[in-house]
């Protein structure tokens, strides 16, 4: 068995189902140079101790990136399972892709051929989100490298996630936020990690993470419709500013509320780490 402590991964990703916590996430070793390797799955019943990983993802011959294979997400639709995942390739701009699975211990196989996001963005970090009509959404960051001040989008999918169903909408930019710092090189405001959220009230939240005065941030921002398309307002204190970020709740099978995030944000130092929630009048805080 594996300690949370001695596994490195950044943008941990928990799915609890039947008695276990799966944990998918970015591979340290490779993530910023080097050839792609793929994704694994670790497992386990407490969240301290974990089972060797699996591979859940390996590239099939032809796929389009080779680098750059980022930040995860399993999501159940329609009765499998699939993944949202950033991917690169030195002609092609990142993007997410959506594979699909089965089982949770994969194997993941691609839906369509390349990303889902524009192909001319830099984008990265899908999420997904199933509105109340029943539609899909693909929630995703237009990258600070193209634009300088990152901006979260959001779009619509056919009902079978291979292809847009209609235009990106920007819901908001990161310099929104009034918590918000330059990234540590002072030249661009940064939108990492979108994941939604709905309250027992019908809130809806958009975790997301950008630089503080602290370092790496988990902020929230809200829909003041409680739509995906908004308008969009943002808190002004983030929910966790102490150099860790890019977070996804979910509840444990004794009935809590955890963020997962990965912190420190310096590599190879990145470990998986899970703060208790409390969630009150659709604002999400640390449990004391």
């Amino acid at each position: 068995m594996i300690k949370t402590a001695e596994i490195r991964i950044r943008d941990p990703f928990i799915v609890p189902d039947n008695g276990a916590y799966h944990m998918y996430g970015t591979k340290v070793q490779n993530c910023w140079s080097g050839p792609g390797q793929g994704f694994e799955v670790f497992t386990s019943a407490d969240l301290e101790n974990w089972e060797a990983p699996v591979m859940v993802f390996t590239p099939p011959k032809g796929f389009w990136a080779d680098r750059n294979f980022w930040a995860p997400e399993v999501h159940r639709y329609r009765g499998r399972w699939h993944m949202f995942a950033s991917f690169k390739s030195e002609t092609a701009c990142r993007g997410t892709q959506i594979l699909v699975s089965d089982s949770l211990k994969g194997p993941f196989a691609p839906i369509s051929d390349g990303p889902v996001t524009p192909r001319d963005w830099d984008c990265l970090d899908g999420t997904f989100f199933l509105d109340a009509e029943g539609n899909p959404w693909i929630v995703f960051c237009h990258e600070w490298t193209q634009i300088r001040d990152g901006g979260m989008c959001a779009m619509s999918l056919t009902p079978d996630l291979k292809a847009p169903a209609g235009e990106p909408i920007t819901l908001f930019h990161a310099s929104a936020a009034p918590w918000k710092r330059k990234d540590p090189d002072q030249k661009d405001f940064v939108t990492d990690g979108p994941f939604m959220h709905r309250c027992a009230n019908g809130a809806l939240l958009m975790l997301w993470s950008s630089f503080g005065d602290a370092g790496y941030a988990i902020g929230t921002a809200r829909s003041a419709t409680g739509k995906i398309t908004g308008p969009w307002t943002q808190d002004p204190v983030p929910i966790f500013a102490r150099d860790g970020g890019h977070g996804m709740v979910f509840k444990t099978f004794d009935g809590r509320l955890m963020l997962s995030i990965h912190a420190p944000n310096k590599s190879p130092d990145e470990k998986p780490f899970f703060v208790s929630l409390v969630e009150k009048d659709g604002r999400l805080t640390p449990a004391e």
